[in-house]
């Protein structure tokens, strides 16, 4: 799936899943952060997921925006993704781009030509998250949290989180060595579809496993 004409960010969610190739090593991995989201979720009754990369332009907010609607899909409680990364730079236009363009809303609520923050919705919830970019450890993302890098750089290249109960790496390619060039938008849908079927993988495995217990 390279090209989408759906402004309806569920049913591109489910597409996703079905249209995404995750290879068995990968899919291990997704299983396992699942796995250590449930025993966090059934000791605290409560969880935090903060997604980090060095920007926090791209891929750290595409995946806090998916789990954002993983969060209401399954309709899980008590459950709060968040991004952040090294450094403050913006939500990069194309990231808000390629959401839009899958049926996202987005609302500038404190306008900065550096870096505007973001009301972000969908037409099947009342509920919102923020989108703009932070430091992994700002004031907005609730602590104590289970931390998931992003950036495609060696693990051992990431930052140290003294904040996070627990760290797993999960790389994506960057798009942005795509942007401006014919390939942007290809590429950042590529992007999105990867992270919207490899959250739909955690979030629904999460959900079982809470139904299940």
């Amino acid at each position: 799936m390279t090209q989408t004409k759906t402004t309806n960010p569920i049913l591109f969610f489910e597409e996703a899943l079905k249209s995404t190739l995750i290879s068995q090593e990968r899919e291990s991995l997704l299983q396992d952060i699942a796995t250590t989201l449930f025993n966090e979720y059934s000791d605290r009754n409560k969880l935090n997921i903060n997604f980090i990369c060095t920007h926090n332009s791209r891929r750290s907010q595409i995946a806090q925006v998916w789990s954002f609607l993983a969060i209401e899909y399954f309709n899980l409680e008590n459950i709060f993704s968040f991004s952040g990364g090294t450094e403050t730079t913006a939500f990069h236009r194309n990231t808000v781009r390629t959401l839009q363009e899958v049926g996202f809303e987005f609302n500038v609520i404190d306008f900065s030509h550096q870096n505007p923050k973001y009301l972000i919705t969908f037409k099947q919830t009342k509920k919102s998250t923020i989108g703009y970019s932070k430091i992994y450890d700002d004031s907005e993302n609730n602590f104590p949290y289970i931390a998931i890098t992003t950036c495609d750089s060696a693990d051992e290249n990431c930052p140290f989180i003294p904040d996070a109960i627990h760290r797993f790496h999960l790389p994506y390619t960057d798009p942005k060595t795509s942007d401006n060039t014919a390939l942007t938008s290809e590429t950042y849908l590529k992007t999105n579809q990867q992270i919207a079927a490899e959250v739909f993988i955690i979030f629904n495995t999460l959900h079982q496993y809470i139904n299940n217990n």
